[in-house]
This record gives structure tokens, C-alpha cells and sequence, in this order.
């Protein structure tokens, strides 16, 4: 049997919530499995497919991050919500790092939330990029796309789907200032006026990956009040 709904999985130990999470997606026409630890959820996905994955930080036993990179192991792929009550940038760059491609900080809007949904689903129409060449050479990096890899001047290292969609965005459009909305649009899925930090911490992460001084950034720049500049010469 198959279904064209979307099917989303949703890791909340706060029942209520779940709840109201869950009659609003499937308003939405979307399916949702609801899972109330991480550890039911990772027995799951190893004999299932999900769209998207909502998941919450603080879980009893295996808290979100350790939920979030056993699901990178799975699956680099699915997109990855994380909720959060915790307000810390380093809390939120702490989810972000451990795989998580958003987040959102409780309490949240209704709206807000249904529309990061919906962006996050729209996988078939977010960026696609053409071929860019296996062994993308900048600096003392060398970047593999296809192989979700890269060696840095720290050692080798893994790259999620959505460093390897920023970066291909990046090495195309090397020297042109990319808009942060045509970047949240093309990558993310989301609308450009849509409220984030989180393409700033993946800039942020990008550098401390690549850059030699990452206070002082000369491959991944920023363009005040407009967006970003890639520049493959240092």
C-alpha cells in the first residue's frame, strides 16, 4: 500500500503536546507517528521511511542530540525539526552540530510552526544542484559532495545533507553575494522572509570547518545586511 501524504515522525514525551502536534499536522494532511523517547523512535526508523522528523530535546533516557546523531548514523539525509526550551545560542548550535537542520524554541507559534513544516517538506522543490566537481578544492580543504565528506587541515570529516546543499550552493555562485533569503529559500525550503538564526550557525560551523581563522572568515564572508560571499582564493 502506499500514500502520498507525508509521514512524519514526531519524538515528544510531553503528551498534551503531542497531541495538539498532531491533530494540527494531520489537518494538514500530513501522517504522523508519535513516539515518546528516542529510544522507540530509533527501532522504528531502522525498518521505516519518514519525510520529516520532529524532535524534541529533552526525552527521558536518550535526550534529542543523542537521538539526533543515532539518526544521522540511519539516515543523513531526513530533515530534522528540533524543539527546545532551551533559549542558549549554544543550546541551539548544540542541535545543529549534532545533525538537525532547524529548530524552533517553546513556546512556539501554531503558525510559525505549520510553516516550517511545510518548508521542510518541500524537498521536491528546494535547490537542486547540477554536478559540481568531486574533489572541490579551496584553500587547504577538499570537499566531496557526493561522498558528503571533506578533508580539512583538522582531518577528515562528515557532512550532512544540508552543509553539502549550502556548500553547493556556494562553490556555484562562487564571488557573487548570495541573498540570506534566496539561500533560506533555495536550501532550506523556506520562505525568504522567514525569521532564523540558523543559517547564520551554519555559516558559523562552515568556517570552523574550512576557515584558517574562523573570526576572521576568507572563503564564507559576510555581506552586512544582504547575505554571504563564497571566495575560493584565500
Amino acid at each position: 500500500m502506499t500514500h502520498d501524504k507525508p509521514h512524519i515522525m514526531l519524538v515528544e514525551d510531553e503528551i498534551h503536546l503531542a497531541r495538539g502536534i498532531c491533530f494540527n499536522l494531520e489537518e494538514e494532511g500530513c501522517r504522523v507517528s508519535h513516539f515518546d523517547s528516542g529510544e522507540k523512535a530509533l527501532v522504528t526508523l531502522e525498518v521505516e521511511h519518514f519525510d520529516l522528523i520532529i524532535l524534541d530535546v529533552m526525552l527521558p533516557g536518550m535526550d534529542g542530540f543523542q537521538v539526533c546523531r543515532a539518526v544521522r548514523k540511519l539516515d543523513p539525509r531526513v530533515p530534522i525539526l528540533m524543539l527546545t526550551a532551551r533559549s542558549e545560542d549554544s543550546d541551539r548550535v548544540e542541535g545543529l552540530e549534532n545533525g538537525a537542520d532547524d529548530y524552533l524554541t517553546k513556546p512556539f507559534n501554531l503558525v510559525e510552526f505549520l510553516l516550517r513544516v511545510k518548508g521542510m517538506l518541500r524537498r521536491s522543490s528546494w535547490y537542486r544542484p547540477e554536478p559540481v566537481e568531486e574533489g572541490y578544492r579551496f584553500g587547504d580543504n577538499e570537499v566531496f559532495l557526493l561522498s558528503y565528506r571533506a578533508r580539512t587541515a583538522q582531518g577528515e570529516i562528515d557532512l550532512t545533507e544540508m552543509e553539502v546543499r549550502v556548500l553547493a550552493l556556494f562553490f556555484q555562485k562562487e564571488g557573487e553575494i548570495i541573498p540570506r533569503g534566496e539561500l533560506l529559500q533555495s536550501v532550506w525550503g523556506y520562505t525568504s522572509d522567514t525569521e532564523t538564526r540558523t543559517l547564520d550557525n551554519f555559516i558559523v560551523r562552515l568556517r570552523r570547518y574550512f576557515e584558517p581563522d574562523p573570526g576572521k572568515p576568507v572563503h564564507f564572508q559576510t555581506v552586512r545586511g544582504v547575505g554571504y560571499r563564497f571566495n575560493r582564493q584565500a
